[in-house]
């Protein structure tokens, strides 16, 4: 393939797109990383990002704040940035992409108002074909990765020729994808293990031990299957890397945004405070009250979901939420639960 052939975008230089791009570098392709900031594009061009990915050392990135040279000639773009700002951003460059683009979504989210998965919002603001775009999602914590600890992740897409293009393009030694078709369920266990890792990060904070974790785990995996199924997602996807691998990277690491904030919010912080004190943005909080109407319109119960959404939106204490948990009727285990 021309090395004209293997040039990608990436919109999003937080810790997520700018150790992604380095995986992209890695595996033998051309990169440009977008900076919504331009000194931090400089940064990346000298090989660091203090901010985001401190201590390691980048290599081969190209970056810039000027998004129509980032997107030029791209034949991969990949989208990387918090999901409030998603329709904005395709909506500014679908008129710089190239004909045929394959566009990747990094983002794990649901737009507030339409309900909409990312990949959805990417395909009706950009103006993009559903079979154009493929999701990615995995236990991917970025600091982990560019220390080239090995991981894995599924990417998902309409079209599987497409996502096994896009598997090859990112295969290195330490970064191992799977191609997935169900984008749908790829998706919902990207976003739902962001609220359940705020659960668990804050019955850490509180002093809580392994059952209690355990407990909200398996639990979690409960709601986000619920959810999924009835999205149209197949239950089995939940247990692979995008649902149960990305749950239990993200409930247990302090390098996980979500759960840090969860376990600050234990520790007694305010909402305001332990947002404030994150290094990027906490996709659980922001995505928890669109998860909860979601589920309300979809008929599905998620007790953890609805209890982490009274406790950010201060209806209810973290003990009053634990309480809650625990005092609900009586069902079967499992993600299809009857009263008994």
């Amino acid at each position: 393939m021309s090395s004209s052939g293997r040039k990608v975008a990436v919109l999003g230089a937080g810790a997520w797109g700018t150790v992604f791009a380095q995986i992209l570098v890695d595996a033998g392709n051309e990169v440009r990383l977008w900076a919504r900031r331009a000194e931090l594009a400089e940064q990346i061009n000298r090989g660091e990002n203090p901010r985001y990915v401190p201590d390691i050392k980048l290599q081969g990135i190209s970056a810039s704040s000027d998004l129509q040279w980032v997107c030029e000639g791209a034949t991969m773009v990949v989208v990387s940035i918090p999901s409030n700002g998603v329709r904005a951003l395709m909506e500014q460059i679908r008129g710089f992409l190239t004909l045929n683009a394959t566009i990747i979504s990094l983002v794990k989210g649901l737009e507030a108002g339409s309900l909409q998965t990312m990949t959805e919002v990417i395909a009706t603001a950009g103006a993009i074909h559903p079979s154009r775009i493929v999701a990615i999602s995995g236990p991917n914590l970025s600091v982990e990765i560019a220390r080239h600890e090995p991981t894995g992740a599924a990417v998902a897409g309409q079209d599987s020729w497409r996502a096994g293009l896009v598997a090859s393009r990112i295969h290195t030694h330490y970064f191992r994808p799977y191609v997935a078709e169900d984008i749908v369920g790829v998706e919902i266990g990207g976003v739902v293990k962001n609220i359940i890792a705020m659960a668990v990060g804050a019955a850490e904070g509180l002093g809580l031990g392994v059952n209690s974790r355990s407990f909200l785990i398996t639990r979690g995996l409960a709601e986000m299957v619920r959810l999924g199924v009835a999205m149209g997602a197949k239950s089995e996807t939940f247990l692979g890397l995008a649902g149960l691998g990305d749950l239990v990277a993200t409930c247990s690491s302090s390098s996980s945004r979500n759960f840090s904030f969860g376990y600050r919010l234990g520790q007694g912080m305010s909402i305001d405070e332990a947002l404030k004190v994150s290094a990027g943005t906490v996709e659980g909080a922001r995505s928890c009250p669109v998860v909860r109407e979601l589920a309300h319109r979809k008929g599905v119960s998620m007790p953890i979901t609805s209890a982490a959404y009274r406790v950010i939106s201060g209806k209810q204490t973290l003990e009053e939420a634990l309480i809650s948990l625990s005092s609900g009727p009586r069902v079967t285990d499992g993600p299809r639960a009857r009263l008994v």
